[in-house]
């Protein structure tokens, strides 16, 4: 049974493996970094209203959400690499067939997760709740993409030219909002993932992501 009490785990990177999107700037930044900025925004919830630019452009908070990473992976050696895309490709299989694209993607999650502490098990049931791995998709709401982006975000940073179907960037708002509701809950995981949801004092959204990750994703 997985606990609604949540530790980050840093995982440390190499060169092993590459993006196959490299649609952001290339440059560092810290995770503690992004949850700082990223206060700033703390009264947001997926399900009050849109800001507006002039209410939460700041010139930090567009820095930090707009870098990206120089590292080209997140695992620790090449055999931790192969067995776990392996053992999570092959869980993925249901949801998108191409081998490849599987991979690619697991990759993708794999490090966007790990830049921001969060485990990338957790990411893997978050986007098969949200989505079921439909990059293309979007809701009745107007969130778009793997992780169910609001548009307003990207007024938030001033990256309007971002494109939130976009793999990489779409996995980047997403795991770096999530990290941040953790961090602000104090590792709660219950209450940080109904906050992404908007749902913040209700459970039916924590419970569906928490039983995704413990019968799909979870790792022995």
């Amino acid at each position: 049974m997985i606990s609604s009490n949540y530790s980050k785990a840093v995982l440390p990177a190499n060169s092993f493996l590459l993006f196959a999107e490299g649609a952001l700037p290339k440059q560092t930044t810290r995770p503690r970094a992004l949850i700082r900025a990223l206060v700033l925004v703390v009264a947001v919830t997926f399900g009050a209203t849109p800001p507006s630019h002039a209410e939460w452009q700041d010139p930090l908070l567009q820095e930090v959400l707009s870098r990206s990473l120089d590292q080209s992976s997140s695992f620790d050696d090449e055999f931790e690499a192969e067995v776990w895309l392996v053992d999570m490709s092959a869980r993925l299989a249901r949801f998108i067939k191409d081998p490849e694209l599987r991979l690619q993607l697991l990759k993708m999650i794999h490090f966007e997760a790990s830049k921001v502490e969060l485990q990338p098990e957790l990411v893997l049931a978050l986007i098969q709740t949200e989505s079921a791995f439909d990059q293309y998709a979007v809701s009745s709401a107007g969130a778009q993409g793997l992780m169910q982006i609001m548009p307003f975000w990207k007024d938030v940073i001033g990256r309007n030219q971002d494109n939130l179907i976009k793999i990489q960037t779409n996995l980047r708002y997403g795991c770096t909002i999530l990290s941040f509701y953790l961090e602000k809950e104090k590792g709660n995981l219950t209450r940080a993932l109904a906050r992404y949801n908007g749902s913040l004092g209700k459970t039916w959204y924590p419970e569906r992501v928490l039983n995704n990750w413990e019968r799909h994703w979870v790792v022995n």
